[in-house]
């Protein structure tokens, strides 16, 4: 019975990428898509992708101008309060919860390419 309990507790904090669908849809998908740039640029593949790299899509000078590679720890950092990652981005949106952040990225890693394996 505490065994249960015990994976019960993992799991209900386990990030949901099916949630992070629902999230995406109804607080990202107003300006971004996972395959075409909008107002934002499209998101399919961005785990992984260099910062300001989406071909055809125009940045700010303010995310144009940084060097980072999108991973889930700058998306929660990003998704949580974009203007103090990059002053003067013009994503005025943040999201406050933290569940919703991960699921929301959740969702983002499972629409992105596979890490490459580090064994040979």
């Amino acid at each position: 019975m505490l065994l249960s309990a015990v994976f019960y507790s993992v799991d209900a904090h386990a990030q949901d990428s099916q949630r992070g669908e629902r999230l995406y849809e109804a607080r990202c998908g107003g300006c971004h898509s996972l395959d075409k740039n909008r107002v934002g640029p499209m998101h399919r593949g961005v785990v992984g992708r260099k910062v300001a790299t989406v071909a055809g899509y125009r940045y700010s000078k303010a995310l144009a101008a940084k060097n980072f590679i999108w991973d889930e720890a700058l998306l929660d950092a990003w998704l949580t309060a974009p203007a103090k990652l990059a002053p003067g981005t013009a994503m005025g949106f943040r999201v406050a919860d933290a569940t919703d952040r991960k699921d929301i990225i959740a969702y983002l890693a499972a629409n992105s390419p596979a890490k490459p394996s580090a064994s040979r």
